[in-house]
């Protein structure tokens, strides 16, 4: 596709109205553009994403063993990886990353672009369910209540039925 400003500003409102984040990076990691999306889920505006190293705005928990990092040295590109940045505020927000190589038409690396989906609301709705049906909810200060919260987890491992 040839690169016109009408074909600019199609790609423009194109990457404003996705409800993932976005962002690429040059070959030195340093963040090139930053969608509404991103700004929303980070809490940190594009004007101070753009420029900066993209560690220093995720602060995730795989900068170490960075996998947009890995995709710029090998190509190979990462799809729906779960990780956990740190948002403005300082809340840990889970998040699924894929990465992919941006190339010129000569097939020249310029980069690589990174897009990601905020998987707090699933995060919420699995803790919600799971801590529903705990035995921890379970308060006694019944011996025989203890008993049979020591044996609850064997009972579960069966197909019976049990009535508490």
């Amino acid at each position: 596709m040839k690169k016109t400003p009408q074909n600019l500003k199609f790609f423009k409102v194109i990457l404003s109205s996705i409800a993932d984040g976005l962002f690429t990076v040059d070959s030195n990691r340093v963040i090139t553009s930053f969608n509404p999306a991103a700004e929303r889920i980070t809490g940190i505006p594009a004007s101070k994403a753009i420029g900066r190293q993209c560690s220093d705005v995720f602060r995730s928990d795989i900068c170490e063993s960075c996998l947009l990092d890995k995709t710029l040295k090998t190509g190979v590109e990462s799809i729906d990886c779960p990780v956990s940045i740190i948002n403005s505020r300082g809340e840990i927000i889970p998040i699924s990353i894929s990465t992919a190589i941006l190339k010129n038409d000569d097939g020249e690396v310029l980069g690589a672009v990174e897009t990601f989906r905020d998987l707090s609301a699933i995060e919420r709705l699995r803790k919600e369910l799971s801590q529903k049906y705990s035995i921890e909810d379970i308060i006694s200060k019944s011996p025989k209540i203890h008993k049979l919260f020591a044996i609850l987890p064997d009972i579960a491992e069966s197909e019976s039925t049990v009535l508490i």
